[in-house]
């Protein structure tokens, strides 16, 4: 696991709707240790501007063993405008997502890619490249997803690199499912535009 230094200065909308029972009227907490439970997925305004969201917020549930983690997340869509490598530049950290940050809530102790982690709610980022995506662990769930800049970083807890892999065809709306490989590990799968990577979880 290594620290990276600091720089300078939807799928459908019942579920979103059914999420924001878990929120205020003006933001939602994620607490930082989930005391066995999986966590709601929060989000900031009001319960009603969720629909009205152009990059709705989904959720992927990961049953390992006996307990379930979360994946939360805002969906954007490309419209056929390139985006990581565009929009996204390479080398830029990006956060996998639109609107809160994308976050993994963990009821038990797990190993995403070679980050070990206790239990809690951590924020992810990554930084695109050609041919593989630095994957970070962050340890403030509580901000909004850009910028990431130094006082983001600060709260960095480890990284990785994931290998991308082409897609067959173009997946215009960003989304993430889970590939279970063994009760206890699987891999978090991100698909958008032409590219594919896998995020190895395990529980611990």
């Amino acid at each position: 696991m290594r620290r990276l230094p600091a720089l300078p200065g939807a799928r459908g909308l019942p579920a979103v709707l059914a999420l924001a029972l878990a929120a205020t009227a003006s933001a939602a907490v994620v607490p930082r240790a989930l005391a066995g439970q999986t966590s709601a997925c929060a989000f900031r305004g009001a319960p009603s501007a969720l629909a009205e969201r152009p990059s709705p917020l989904d959720s992927v549930l990961v049953r390992l063993g006996d307990g379930q983690a979360k994946l939360c997340y805002g969906r954007p869509t490309a419209a056929g405008v390139p985006r990581v490598g565009g929009e996204v530049p390479f080398g830029s950290p990006w956060q996998m997502g639109a609107n809160e940050p994308t976050t993994l809530h963990l009821p038990f102790p797990a190993t995403l890619g070679t980050v070990d982690l206790p239990a809690g709610s951590y924020s992810l980022y990554a930084i695109p490249e050609a041919g593989a995506w630095t994957i970070v662990v962050n340890g403030n769930p509580d901000r909004w997803g850009v910028p990431i800049g130094a006082e983001v970083r600060a709260a960095d807890i480890g990284s990785f690199r994931a290998p991308t892999r082409p897609l067959p065809q173009d997946v215009d709306r960003l989304t993430f499912h889970f590939e279970q490989e063994t009760q206890t590990s699987g891999a978090l799968v991100f698909e958008w535009e032409r590219t594919a990577l896998s995020l190895p979880l395990a529980r611990r």
